[in-house]
């Protein structure tokens, strides 16, 4: 993850890149992805395609982009990005 960090040019600044190896975070938060198309060719243990804004521990907004024919949120990630999520927080 701080590969990625300093990859992504986050060091520093308020973004936290978290791992979850064990899936912990991920089931907990009901992010598993479990459609049978992506475990069909041996994607197990992913999340679905997501994003959390928190302030100050508490969680305000989730966005998450799965759908049947996307079920990872790959082909249209874009709820899940900067500029969207910059919307539903001012909306908050």
């Amino acid at each position: 993850m701080k590969a990625w960090a300093k990859d992504q040019g986050i060091e520093g600044s308020i973004i936290k890149f978290l791992g979850d190896p064990a899936c912990t975070l991920t089931k907990a938060h009901g992010m598993e992805l479990t459609h049978p198309g992506p475990q069909s060719i041996g994607i197990i243990g992913r999340c679905k395609r997501h994003a959390i804004y928190a302030d100050d521990g508490e969680v305000k907004y989730v966005a998450v982009c799965d759908d049947d024919d996307d079920p990872a949120g790959d082909d249209f990630p874009e709820e899940t990005c900067a500029p969207a999520m910059m919307e539903a927080i001012k909306k908050l």
